[in-house]
C-alpha cells in the first residue's frame, strides 16, 4: 500500500485480535505524510515490515505465502510484486528479522497472485497470462 512516494508491506500475525493501526493517512511507510516534517507519535502505529521507494516501483501488488510442496526451498516465503515495473520479491522471517530479496525482474504487469488447492502460487499478468512460481 502506498500514497505518494513509498510502497509498503504490512504484517498482521495470525493470532492478532485485529485493529492494528498502520498509520493511514498520517504515515507513508515509516515517514510522516503528507507533511514530512511532522513529528507524529509513532508508538500507536504498527510499522511496515518492508517499504520501497519510487526507484524500485510505484504500485505494490500483495501476494501469498508459499505453502506448496513442489518448490520446498520457497516454503514460507511471502511473494509480492510491483505492478508498474514487474519486479517480484520474496520475504521471509530470518534470524535478524525480516529478510527480503528481489527474485525476478519481468516485463509483466503483475495484477495479482493466486494459489491452487495444492498451495502452488501463480502470478497473474494484466494482459491475461498466468504463470506458476518456481524456484530457479
Amino acid at each position: 500500500m502506498g500514497q505518494n512516494a513509498w510502497e509498503e508491506i504490512d504484517f498482521q500475525p495470525a493470532d492478532s485480535a485485529g485493529g492494528e493501526n498502520y498509520g493511514w493517512n498520517i504515515l507513508e511507510g515509516t515517514r510522516p505524510y503528507p507533511d514530512e516534517s511532522a513529528q507524529p507519535d509513532l508508538s500507536s502505529f504498527t510499522m511496515p515490515v518492508v517499504e520501497y521507494g519510487r526507484d524500485a516501483g510505484t504500485s505494490v501488488t500483495g501476494g501469498y505465502v508459499y505453502r506448496g510442496t513442489a518448490e520446498p526451498e520457497l516454503y514460507g516465503t511471502y511473494f509480492y510484486a510491483d505492478f508498474s515495473v514487474g519486479r517480484i520479491w520474496g520475504l521471509q522471517a530470518g534470524s535478524s528479522g525480516v529478510e527480503t530479496r528481489e527474485l525476478l525482474d519481468t516485463d509483466l504487469m503483475i495484477a495479482s497472485f493466486g494459489e491452487d488447492d495444492s498451495g502452488e502460487l501463480y502470478v497473474v499478468d494484466l494482459n491475461g497470462g498466468v504463470y506458476r512460481m518456481v524456484a530457479e
